[in-house]
């Protein structure tokens, strides 16, 4: 099957060429592209010089638009199965026959990386704001999808070939990884979650701070709660 690493990239000059030399040691059979997503800094450039497979946006597109532009890119070639994995450093890449197992054998469409179902798998746990806020959210798709995950703002995930296609026509701006969960599982499409090891940023600096968590947690459940009365309307 072929498989394609979605890696989504802002400002990401410290850390983007060392991700994708690990992939590239990990296996030279497995594709990835960078999606430069407006960045300000050097990573266009060093994309670049190194002849790393690349889209360059020329405009900031955030989370949403960058990945959904790795879908398109997985749709248009024919791609079996599609990665999102950051390029800050944080996923290990180590995982990603784990995390596609589930898609080959036919027993979800979606499957989740996830640092919290198993947490001797993985020393880096995130903040508390962000676990709580994790917790929160886990608890509203459960009451208005009936779906379990355990780590729903996980950007460490695989689709097959079908979920390929719906992200590439239409894909969640605002929050893209809760939402994305709401909406295909709106759609009759099933989720798994898989054990993996994160780890913290190797370089630069996150732009979420305490307030931008509680703002986030809070806008993102109004979000999952809109979406499932809208649901609800078109029933």
């Amino acid at each position: 099957m072929r498989v394609l690493l979605i890696i989504p990239a802002y400002n990401e000059e410290e850390n983007i060429l060392n991700t994708c030399n690990k992939i590239k040691e990990f296996s030279k059979e497995l594709d990835f592209v960078v999606i430069n997503d407006g960045s300000k800094d050097n990573t266009l450039k060093i994309l670049q010089e190194n002849s790393i497979n690349h889209i360059n946006l020329i405009k900031n597109l955030g989370i949403g638009g960058a990945v959904q532009t790795g879908y398109k890119y997985a749709y248009e070639n024919g791609y079996d199965i599609a990665i999102q994995f950051d390029g800050d450093g944080q996923h290990d890449v180590n995982y990603v026959s784990n995390i596609c197992k589930p898609i080959i054998e036919g027993k979800a469409d979606m499957a989740i990386g996830t640092r919290y179902l198993d947490k001797s798998a993985s020393s880096f746990q995130s903040t508390f704001m962000r676990r709580l806020g994790s917790k929160i959210i886990c608890a509203l798709i459960k009451i208005t999808t009936k779906t379990k995950v355990t780590d729903p703002t996980s950007g460490f995930r695989a689709v097959n070939k079908d979920i390929i296609e719906v992200f590439a026509n239409e894909y969640p701006s605002d929050y893209p990884e809760p939402e994305s969960i709401v909406n295909i599982t709106n759609l009759g499409y099933k989720i798994m979650d898989v054990p993996v090891s994160m780890n913290e940023r190797e370089g630069g600096k996150s732009s979420i701070n305490v307030w931008k968590s509680a703002h986030y947690m809070i806008k993102v459940s109004l979000a999952i709660i809109i979406d499932s009365l809208n649901k609800r309307r078109v029933k």
